[in-house]
């Protein structure tokens, strides 16, 4: 069974966990709605996420930035400069294409001719301007959605500092949206123009900077276990000199084997001291930390992980999607999705609609306790193939016979084995066999 981005693209759509965006109006190319069980799962994503930063022993602070940000923000981080892809247009079909992604000596893959533009840089930032003035020339009018989260850390550090009295080393984490005006955005969720970032900047002396980049490397990788993500398919990368930002001296990418390669799932990088450098030397503010042990101050360097939400998201979907021949005449689609991520940890059937009030009462007493569904229509072997789907793992069905004995069937999504328990244990069934 071969899993491809098209068989990915059709659950979405089928199931509701992605739409296109305002797709009654054509739909905008590079940019995604959650629907009702996508959003679900980005929500447990995202309290994975949070969940794995506060099992450390580590002093992590969380925040919120705000989307826009002046000029001066992003002239000081280097993004107006250096933060641009190489772009090419065919002058025949007018395609364009990233410069770095194709061959230009070789023929339009689009119409097959050979007539390219000049390569040309293109700003990967989206630019607005602010305030009612009609005069979009003043300066102070520019603004940018920003393009990563990271930003309004730092310019946050030294109020975070002094209003939460933390000490070096500590960390700053954040999720929020980004924007990015990709030239050729592609493979579905994977590279889109409006995503969700979840990155951590760790500040610390420059001494054990290194030793904090190990840490975190190996922290982000058990990370992706502990959500269920095959550990076969993942891999730590070290970036080539060449391949390094220009904020970084030291890179490493978690990469996940996708269908169309092996690809960034989450960057690491050694940023060193020089956002709040930049920062300092624009903004003319101190953002130095004053060492009481040496009576000197000094910079701290920061570590990011940064991983974007919506690439998590399909790597999940990749890694839990199976295909499996129940017999020679049916074929199951399942999602093996880990408990923690999975949209409904149980789904609750009734036999038949005559038993619906009673497996209603059972199914709102276990809500108040897990996510769950009532599913009540269609036949109970096409409720279970679509609670497969969506990567429910377990059903209880109520039949007649629980009526007399108080006890209802269990099934399990990875094995389809079934079992009868006492409805009165269905909520220490749960924990027991999900763990969450």
């Amino acid at each position: 069974m071969q899993v491809t981005l098209e068989k990915i693209v059709a659950l979405c759509k089928r199931r509701g966990f992605v739409y296109p965006c305002a797709e009654i109006y054509g739909g905008l190319n590079g940019v995604y709605d959650m629907g009702p069980l996508g959003t679900m799962i980005r929500q447990n994503i995202r309290k994975a996420w949070i969940n794995s930063l506060n099992s450390t022993d580590l002093d992590i602070l969380f925040i919120e930035g705000a989307i826009l940000g002046p000029e001066a923000v992003w002239q000081a981080s280097g993004h107006v400069s250096n933060f641009q892809d190489p772009m090419v247009d065919c002058l025949i079909c007018k395609h364009r294409f990233r410069a770095d992604e194709i061959d230009i000596e070789k023929a339009c893959s689009s119409c097959g001719n050979k007539n390219w533009t000049d390569v040309r840089q293109f700003n990967l930032m989206f630019k607005t301007h602010v305030g009612a003035s009609l005069d979009n020339s003043k300066e102070n009018s520019i603004a940018y959605l920003r393009p990563e989260t990271a930003q309004s850390i730092f310019v946050n550090f030294k109020n975070i500092m002094s209003s939460n009295r933390v000490k070096i080393p500590f960390g700053v984490a954040q999720i929020g949206k980004a924007f990015r005006n990709e030239i050729t955005p592609k493979q579905f969720l994977f590279r889109v123009r409006e995503f969700e970032q979840m990155e951590i900047e760790w500040f610390c002396k420059e001494e054990d900077a290194l030793k904090f980049f190990e840490f975190w490397c190996n922290t982000r990788l058990n990370f992706y276990s502990n959500i269920g993500i095959n550990k076969d398919k993942i891999t730590l990368r070290k970036h080539e000199k060449e391949e390094l930002s220009h904020y970084s001296s030291c890179t490493s990418d978690v990469e996940y084997q996708f269908p169309f390669g092996s690809k960034e799932l989450e960057g690491i990088a050694y940023r060193g001291n020089f956002d709040l450098n930049q920062h300092m030397k624009f903004s003319h503010k101190d953002l130095s930390v004053f060492d009481e042990a040496t009576k000197t101050s000094y910079v701290p360097h920061v570590v990011e992980c940064s991983v974007g939400t919506d690439r998590l998201f399909l790597t999940l979907l990749f890694d839990a999607y199976n295909e499996e021949i129940v017999n020679e005449n049916d074929t199951r689609v399942v999602l093996k999705l880990h408990p923690s991520i999975a949209p409904y940890k149980a789904a609750f059937m009734p036999l038949s609609k005559q038993l619906s009030e009673q497996t209603k009462k059972i199914y709102k007493d276990i809500k108040t306790k897990y996510t769950c569904e009532f599913d009540e229509s269609g036949s109970i072997g096409k409720r279970y193939r679509r609670q497969d789907e969506i990567g429910t793992p377990l059903c209880f069905t109520y039949d007649f016979e629980s009526l007399n004995d108080n006890c209802i069937t269990v099934r399990n999504r990875d094995t389809m084995k079934q079992e009868r328990i006492s409805i009165d244990s269905i909520e220490n069934y749960i924990k027991d066999n999900l763990k969450i």
